[in-house]
């Protein structure tokens, strides 16, 4: 059996697709493709030259680092090997069509694919799992935010969603408990957002009159007064951290949730995330 052994500094998939694609040319010839991944030092193309010689098979390669292509060249001609260079004269072509150098950074074409992906995946657990939609998975949620009708919830989830945190919401009503799963969360994971109830009250007076409809005294000033209270005995009852959205920007309201979270949970494998 023949052997094709694929050499990425990645996980090895776009020359293993090319490669597969290649070898329907040839039906009748029985070859085994055989992955080296995260392939980044020459002491690494050192240890698999020996295996290639052996089963005196081909190298295929898609390496974006020039100094490991150009290693490549010259170990393989040392061992009698010949070896396919699919990467490198695509990135000179298109650095010279360009008129720029390329990063030749290793896996950014798998890492870029993996953050979409992932991204995706938090914004649509944030439109599954919004307004108390769900909460029986709560456990899968990185951040939970808790409040009254309008303290932002909704458009502060898909600010956090698109920072690929998997974001959940709950509305607090008056007299209503919230789910038991909510109290059991590791703390941390439950953020109160509250406001000053004369803002709360003019805002949904103002949706109110642009809905034109009738809401009872949803938008009255003593009706906030008692549904801010309500809302803030949860979250002393819990010891959930409580940020204040009066007159902040989402962005503001957004990186103040993170900051208390990161004080709580240093590092924090998601970090990097804003």
């Amino acid at each position: 059996m023949y052997k094709i052994f694929v050499l990425s500094d990645g996980k090895g998939k776009t020359a293993e697709q090319i490669v597969t694609a290649a070898l329907t040319q040839f039906p009748n010839v029985s070859v085994e493709i055989i992955i080296k991944q995260d392939v980044m030092t020459e002491q690494q193309i050192n240890e698999i030259m020996p295996e290639v010689v052996e089963a005196k098979g081909i190298i295929v390669h898609t390496l974006v680092a020039q100094h490991l292509r150009e290693y490549i060249v010259r170990s393989s001609r040392d061992s009698n090997v010949d070896a396919i260079d699919l990467m490198g004269p695509l990135l000179s072509r298109i650095s010279h069509h360009l008129a720029a150098m390329p990063m030749e950074t290793p896996g950014l074409y798998f890492k870029l694919n993996k953050e979409y992906f992932k991204r995706i995946d938090s914004m649509q657990f944030a439109f599954t799992h919004d307004d108390g939609q769900r909460y029986y998975e709560y456990e899968k949620a990185e951040i939970i935010l808790v409040g009254v009708s309008r303290t932002f919830k909704t458009p502060l989830s898909i600010y956090l969603a698109y920072k690929n945190w998997f974001v959940a919401n709950y509305p607090i009503v008056l007299g209503v408990e919230p789910p038991d799963i909510l109290g059991k969360l590791p703390f941390g994971n439950v953020f109160g957002l509250t406001t000053h109830a004369s803002d709360l009250s003019t805002l949904r007076t103002v949706r109110q009159e642009y809905l034109k409809g009738n809401t009872g005294e949803y938008s009255s000033l003593e009706f906030v007064k008692r549904e801010l209270n309500y809302a803030q005995g949860i979250f002393t009852k819990y010891g959930w951290p409580v940020v204040s959205v009066t007159n902040k920007p989402i962005e503001e309201i957004a990186h103040e949730i993170l900051a208390i979270k990161r004080r709580i949970n240093p590092p924090g494998i998601h970090q990097e995330k804003m």
